[in-house]
């Protein structure tokens, strides 16, 4: 990239060791012009060009200023401070028009991945990625030889026969494990096209690909093991329309220019993955269906679900997780309790030498997303809503949400004369009592004690039944009559009984921030009012927090106790963090609302157990760039509140995962890599069994993320082996892929993989020889 000139005021371009040509506005009759030529040289000499129109005559100019008053035009900005602001409105102004029309353009004709609102930063890396070069996410920018070069050699080497993939370490055996073999030879470096998706005929060969989308500008990944390393490739078309020659190289994206019969392709070789072998081990849980046990309290298909859990156990599983629904063991009438099919469900489990972590649901199960039954609150329950619907969370429309209780009734004797406090702690209590003999053995390691809507300690903010969708702020669920009535008695406290009241401005469920006057930036949520609404709303959910696992404690003496908190990740990079106030995370930008809930679980001995470690911060901005969303901004400050106040913390992915990126990242939380403290996931509980997770690629794939997790070395060794047909006398080849489980990463185990792994290559090199030679 050979300079960018333009005109401005400013001389912000210096930094970026850019050429910049500045003109003097006033020295062109008041006429503000700015003109923005960028050329890109690349390779041989062919050259993007963006010419951009020239800038109306602002009205604020004079016309008759002389054009030699250059030497006066300082002294006469300063005496006209007002006009000038008004100059540097405007030129911006013109300046954003511009850059929205070269965005448009690119995003249109040149198939440009550029967001709406992208920056000229933004532009300059696209057309220097397009050029050839490296831009890294802090501006570091560098050829791309040395990436080249790596592609091209992991492209031979996983093309080539026999290969050895490493995916791990060490790196001495990876080294010697990738063979060169006599047939494979690399193809000379060809020009670089002179325009995007042009090559000079003959240049590469045309390669068969799966088509994609075209990914013209990419971020890499923030983790160094994430996965990708991406860089893009010219590829020439071929000489006639339709001809193709097979190559074996890893092409993940294509696009093809009308016209030119010409290609573009992301190359995107796999970085070897961080090796976990050494490092603390985390047990992982596998949460069972949500229907495992019907509404009659019977266990579906028990002989299916033994060969589930045998295979789980047979790949190193740890346990599961269950949910016991107060709506199907206490369904029909007060205090009397049906635990028969969770009785048979332990049995099972403890036959296959498998843990529980058991959840206290005294929540609805239904309408969210993967759900696939409905399970009600008990019907006696719900014949008390019907007279009396403020038991449920009420919104400022004064709909009801029957998910869960209203925390405004914990305290409260309007369940046939018991508390919902009164009603948690019998549940508890006669779980405890019946299974006993499961918490003496051990099978029951963990109870994990229901708080809020899906068993999450958050107010019922974001209701899809009310018509919710991602990302909306969500509303404010306060308005029953007990919790107004706590409101007023917080606002008369403070003096000011005027604020016994929600806020009126605080939008819809699917509103966006700076659509309201409560939750926009400089909003009246950082008002007197706004942080003692906030505060209290913010107070409630703690407190029922604490007095609930109060009684936990009670109910589950000497047993360990874990409460899940919601991963809400959107709306995070915004002042206000809309999405978590309504939720009840008093959270925004000047304040932790996680430290709270820490220390109120360091009270009760309680771990915490969140959610959302598996999604990637770039993802999402990519597919919902307005959501302002940081999954990982957000994990690392609540699993470092946790922390901070000494409480185990461990985790479950928020939606269903079976790919290496989502596993990776499970990992990069679980395990941070360079820690000070060692600090660790105490467990991971993975979302969920299922058919999909039983097939084979998906059980090997997660078999592998459970043996990092446990700590042990794992290679991924894909070999091509011979089998002899004596009714033919011919070798077929096929290919396997197994694992080998090293659970001491000593020298002495990685030498004998080393050797193993050279013995397998000399012997394909020499039988692939002899069917050469003896065909």
């Amino acid at each position: 990239m050979e300079k960018l000139g333009g005109t401005s005021e400013e001389e912000e371009e210096e930094g970026m060791d850019m050429d910049v040509k500045e003109e003097d506005d006033e020295d062109e009759d008041g006429r503000i012009r700015a003109m923005v030529a960028g050329a890109v040289e690349i390779g041989g000499g062919g050259r993007y060009f963006l010419a951009l129109p020239d800038l109306p005559q602002e009205s604020g100019d004079r016309a008759d200023a002389p054009a030699s008053a250059s030497g006066s035009g300082s002294g006469s900005r300063r005496s006209r401070p007002a006009e000038e602001k008004e100059r540097t409105k405007l030129r911006e102004r013109h300046r954003r028009a511009i850059t929205g029309r070269i965005l448009a353009g690119l995003r249109r004709h040149g198939n440009y991945n550029l967001r709406v609102r992208a920056d000229i930063n933004e532009v300059i890396a696209a057309l220097a990625r397009e050029a050839g070069w490296v831009v890294l996410p802090d501006g570091t920018t560098f050829p791309s030889s040395q990436v080249s070069s790596l592609s091209l050699s992991l492209s031979l080497s996983l093309s080539s026969s026999p290969s050895f993939a490493f995916v791990g370490r060490p790196a001495a055996a990876a080294a010697v494990a990738i063979p060169a073999t006599p047939t494979a030879t690399a193809a000379p470096p060809s020009p670089t096209p002179p325009f995007r998706g042009i090559a000079p005929a003959g240049a590469l060969r045309t390669l068969d690909h799966p088509s994609g989308r075209l990914k013209g500008v990419f971020t890499p990944p923030i983790s160094a093991y994430d996965g990708h390393c991406r860089s893009v490739v010219p590829v020439a078309g071929a000489s006639r329309a339709g001809e193709k020659v097979a190559d074996s190289s890893p092409l993940i994206g294509s696009s093809t220019d009308s016209g030119n019969d010409k290609q573009l392709m992301d190359l995107i070789p796999r970085m070897p993955d961080r090796d976990f072998a050494g490092s603390p081990y985390v047990p992982v849980y596998v949460m069972l269906p949500l229907g495992v046990v019907n509404t009659y309290c019977e266990l579906v298909d028990p002989d299916g679900l033994m060969e589930q859990l045998k295979k789980l156990k047979s790949i190193g599983v740890d346990g599961v997780m269950v949910d016991c629904w107060w709506g199907i063991v206490e369904a029909h009438i007060p205090q009397q309790y049906n635990w028969k099919g969770y009785m048979h469900l332990f049995q099972i489990v403890r036959d296959t030498k498998l843990k529980l972590q058991v959840v206290m649901s005294f929540h609805e199960c239904g309408g969210k997303v993967g759900d696939d039954i409905c399970i009600p609150l008990p019907q006696w329950v719900a014949e008390i809503g019907r007279s009396n619907p403020n038991i449920y969370f009420t919104d400022s429309e004064g709909r009801c949400n029957p998910e869960c209780l209203s925390w405004g009734v914990d305290k409260e004797r309007v369940l046939l004369g018991r508390t919902a406090l009164e009603v948690y702690f019998d549940f508890m209590r006669s779980f405890r009592v019946e299974f006993d003999e499961f918490f003496e053995d051990g099978t029951i390691c963990e109870i994990e004690i229901g708080l809020g809507p899906y068993g999450e300690l958050r107010y019922p903010s974001y209701p899809v039944r009310h018509g919710w969708r991602y990302p909306g702020i969500g509303e404010f669920q306060c308005y029953d009559s007990f919790l107004q009535k706590s409101l007023k008695k917080a606002a008369d406290a403070r003096g000011h009984s005027v604020w016994a009241r929600g806020p009126h401005n605080a939008g819809s469920y699917n509103s966006q921030p700076h659509e309201t006057g409560f939750l926009c930036d400089g909003g009246e949520y950082n008002s007197q009012y706004g942080r003692f609404f906030l505060g209290w709303y913010s107070q409630v959910l703690v407190e029922h927090g604490d007095s609930v696992l109060f009684l936990a404690k009670l109910a589950f003496d000497g047993s360990s106790i874990a409460v899940k908190i919601s991963g809400i990740h959107w709306w995070y990079k915004t002042a206000s963090h809309a999405a978590e106030l309504t939720a009840g995370f008093y959270n925004p930008c000047n304040r932790d609302g996680y430290a709270p809930i820490a220390s109120m679980l360091k009270k009760h001995g309680a771990a915490l157990n969140f959610t959302c470690t598996e999604l990637h911060t770039l993802d999402h901005y990519e597919d919902f760039p307005e959501a302002m969303a940081d999954p990982e901004g957000l994990v690392w400050q609540v699993l470092n509140a946790a922390w901070d106040v000494g409480i185990p913390v461990a985790s479950e992915n928020a939606l269903p995962c079976y790919d290496r990126d989502s596993y990776n990242k499970i990992l990069e939380s679980a395990k941070p890599l360079n820690d000070p403290d060692g600090r660790h996931l105490s467990s991971f509980t993975f979302l969920r069994l299922s058919p999909v997770l039983m097939q084979n690629h998906n059980l090997l794939e997660f078999e592998r993320f459970v043996k990092q997790m446990h700590a042990l070395l794992v290679f991924t060794l894909p070999i091509k082996f011979f089998t002899y047909k004596p009714a033919t006398t011919s070798y077929r080849m096929h290919y396997i892929k197994y694992f080998v489980m090293v659970h001491e990463s000593n020298l002495a185990n990685r030498l004998i993989f080393i050797t193993f792994s050279l013995l397998c290559a000399l012997e394909t090199i020499l039988l692939s020889y002899r069917n050469e030679v003896f065909p």
